[in-house]
């Protein structure tokens, strides 16, 4: 009798999820709680695959062998909740996937940067590889798995999908940093953030390597006190190591297995002090698969970032405007206000994760010169920046806080959005929302 594979999520998971599980012979069933949108839903009937949506029939879940839930879906939900309590193994589309392919995987995760450098990581190892990008980032892990055309992977992993894997062990794993992050998942419990994006460890054995930020506190603490079996080769903008990456004379030094790399930190396409980091676990990783260094080089040269992250949109009267939509946490923001040179109008807010605000004071005081909040709640950011800046202002779409930021900016100064929160309130995700922003400065 066939196995009942049901996924809870119609979005792009859940529906590679169910192509795969198709090809491999289960009975698949897709249930989505909010509506299924229109390509998927195309996908789905091509494929003669079963599907609701606008809720989930409890008689068609609860007969499952195994569910596969996105992501986004918390384990408070109430089909999450009836499904654990019959016994039945949740799991996310990452570990579904890895175990029908025998595939090379790097699995990058981290507070930050984790987009960056699988993005970075993949366009260092395509040139002499066959390999996908996938998880968090393009298309479905499970879908190209169900391609059978890949013979290495780089993921990106966020902690929600690490929390839904059982037997998933990359032979690579990178994590960049730590920082607090979607806090109103973990009970606003910091360790438990932290033991969640470490897990992409647990399944590691002595033939695996954990790349890792050695200069943070977080990761280097949670280390002294839990093993990890697989090799770890750390990376540092601070310390030498006989193994690993460092900075020399204003170079990366990568050593790894005998094998020596070197490059001028000048040369790098990406600019900022974070990005040397992502550069550094990127090559780390194309050094371990034994790309050659010329390959390295020019990638790392030509490389110019993703969207969304720090990305210049255009000048309007010598005013620069910068989307940064992907920085959905405190750490990302500090990062982007950080690299600013010149005063600048800030555009902040969204769905707050638990974010705690203080960090950011002295940066603000330094270059912000207004704030625009952009959210539904915008309280929490109003009560702690209210007082730092001469100019804030509440904004109820993208376009009118595109519109206040024109009339507020000056001749050479910049436009930021980096909102510090989530974007589900007014917005379908991240990526919605920086394309918005860019759409609304375009029509100024």
């Amino acid at each position: 009798m066939k196995q009942r594979l049901v996924i809870l999520g119609g979005g792009e998971s859940g529906v590679g999820t169910a192509i795969l599980g198709m090809n491999k012979g289960f009975e698949v069933f897709v249930s989505d709680f909010g509506n299924i949108k229109e390509k998927y839903k195309k996908v789905l009937e091509n494929n003669k695959i079963a599907f609701e949506d606008g809720g989930h029939t409890s008689a068609l879940i609860l007969n499952a062998d195994v569910v596969m839930k996105s992501p986004g879906i918390p384990d408070e939900a109430s089909i999450v909740k009836q499904i654990k309590a019959g016994g039945i193994s949740v799991i996310s589309e990452i570990e579904f996937a890895s175990a029908f392919t025998d595939a090379t995987v790097v699995g990058i995760t981290g507070s930050n940067g984790k987009t960056t450098t699988a993005t970075l990581t993949f366009e260092l190892l395509k040139e002499e590889l066959n390999v996908a990008l996938g998880g968090n980032i393009g298309k479905s892990f499970a879908e190209q798995v169900s391609e059978e055309k890949y013979n290495n992977f780089v993921l990106e992993l966020s902690s929600f999908q690490l929390d839904g894997i059982k037997d998933f062990a990359p032979h690579i794993a990178v994590l960049t940093n730590l920082s607090p992050d979607h806090l109103d998942r973990y009970e606003y419990d910091y360790d438990k953030y932290i033991a969640s994006k470490f897990r992409i460890t647990m399944n590691q054995t002595e033939e695996d390597y954990f790349i890792y930020d050695a200069d943070d506190e977080e990761i280097t603490k949670w280390m002294s006190v839990h093993e990890i079996k697989a090799k770890k080769l750390p990376f540092s903008l601070k310390q030498k190591f006989d193994e690993g990456a460092y900075i020399k004379d204003n170079q990366i030094v990568i050593t790894i297995n005998n094998t020596h790399f070197t490059m001028s930190i000048a040369a790098l396409g990406l600019k900022g002090q974070h990005n040397v980091k992502n550069a550094m676990a990127a090559t780390t990783v194309a050094t371990l698969l034994k790309i050659r260094k010329a390959t390295i080089r020019e990638s790392l040269e030509n490389f110019q970032g993703v969207e969304h992250r720090l990305e210049k949109v255009v000048k309007i009267g010598n005013v620069l405007y910068v989307n940064d939509s992907k920085a959905t946490n405190v750490n990302a923001t500090y990062y982007a206000l950080d690299s600013m040179t010149s005063p600048t109008v800030w555009i902040v807010g969204g769905v707050d994760k638990g974010n705690n605000y203080e960090d950011l004071l002295p940066l603000v005081n330094e270059k912000v010169k207004a704030i625009i909040c952009l959210g539904v709640d915008n309280q929490k950011i109003i009560s702690q920046f209210g007082n730092v800046v001469d100019m804030m202002v509440e904004a109820s779409s993208m376009a009118e806080a595109v519109k206040v930021a024109y009339k507020l900016s000056e001749r050479n100064d910049t436009v930021l959005l980096s909102p510090a929160c989530a974007s589900f309130d007014l917005f379908e995700n991240y990526e919605d929302r920086g394309r918005q922003f860019k759409e609304a400065v375009r029509n100024l």
